[in-house]
């Protein structure tokens, strides 16, 4: 008996690559990023507090990446998604730090999007000094001040797909620090407004 189109397709079989697939033929990275550089995506600072190695040694760290691949995924039990470059610092540190933060910035936060999407940094202590923040009382790490909203979070999953990981965190606090301004969005390779 065969299959009519309007009949559910049959069920495929979830596997896990520990190695990357090459892209479809005829798909290259140009086309998949021109592609997807037509999607418009909100602008979030992901921060994590890195505890100190030894209470003598010197003491932690903040780290800061700027992200648009972040997304909201259950509202019971309260999760959202961000994803990280592999072998990334921030990528680093989240596997060793279950707590961390994003901060959903407005428009008038470019230069703060801008300053921690640089590649090759070898410290973040100096991208933090002239920006208001507060340290989260749950995750330790910093909530930027004037943000349309923070959320504190602890990693509940993480999950490999190609070049990047999935940060799956459970929502343990969130704050709406500014009714201010709009969202920072990021579209065709840059940063804009709503309605431009």
């Amino acid at each position: 008996m065969s299959q009519s189109p309007t009949t559910s397709a049959p069920r495929t079989e979830s596997v896990r690559h520990t190695e990357a697939i090459p892209h479809a033929e005829g798909v290259s990275n140009d086309e998949f990023r021109a592609a997807l550089a037509r999607l418009a995506a909100g602008v979030v600072l992901v921060t994590a507090h890195e505890p100190p190695m030894s209470a003598e040694g010197p003491r932690g760290e903040d780290a800061g990446m700027t992200a648009t691949a972040f997304m909201s995924v259950s509202l019971e039990p309260p999760l959202v998604l961000v994803g990280v470059r592999n072998g990334s610092r921030m990528d680093d540190l989240l596997a060793e730090q279950p707590l961390w933060a994003a901060s959903l910035l407005t428009e008038s936060q470019r230069h703060i999007a801008g300053r921690f999407a640089m590649k090759g940094r070898i410290s973040d202590r100096l991208l933090f000094e002239d920006i208001p923040y507060r340290r989260g009382e749950v995750s330790g790490a910093p909530l930027i001040g004037g943000s349309l909203a923070t959320l504190e979070c602890r990693t509940e999953q993480r999950v490999e797909a190609g070049d990047h990981t999935l940060v799956i965190g459970r929502v343990l606090t969130a704050e709406l620090p500014s009714a201010e301004g709009g969202p920072l969005m990021y579209f065709k390779g840059r940063y804009r407004q709503l309605g431009s």
